[in-house]
């Protein structure tokens, strides 16, 4: 366990503005996210919980904490992936997001995960955006 590399899970992620779903009259826009968890290491991972930190172009700061990720602590395989796709509203054309999982090395034994010694995955910030706001 001491060995293990957290550098062997990585996130990439994929975005969309979702132009039927937001008011930009009343200052609401939409975004989906898609987030690809890769586990390149030779051990199962789980994932645990996640924590966003939402920002908007105005500087306002969301946090968001919780256990799995859209209803789900998926384990996965070595050499796997998992992805899913969520969603955020801003009050701005523009804003980020950044922010970690936290994650557990599977041990192959029937352990409670909550005994197991948690690691975080990064999640480096990425940009949500309409089409035009960056131009």
């Amino acid at each position: 366990m001491n060995s293990f590399d957290p550098d062997l899970v990585s996130v990439d992620v994929l975005t969309a503005w979702l132009a039927r779903h937001s008011r930009p009259e009343e200052n609401q826009y939409a975004f989906a996210y898609t987030i690809t968890i890769s586990n390149q290491a030779e051990v199962p991972v789980q994932l645990l919980s996640r924590h966003w930190v939402i920002t908007d172009a105005e500087g306002e700061v969301q946090e968001v904490r919780g256990e799995g990720v859209v209803g789900e602590q998926p384990v996965i395989e070595p050499g796997s992936f998992f992805r899913y796709t969520s969603g955020a509203t801003l009050p701005t054309p523009v804003g980020f997001m950044e922010g970690s999982y936290t994650m557990i090395v599977l041990n192959g034994e029937d352990t409670d995960p909550g005994a197991l010694p948690a690691f975080e995955v990064p999640i480096r910030a990425f940009t949500l955006h309409t089409p035009t706001a960056l131009n």
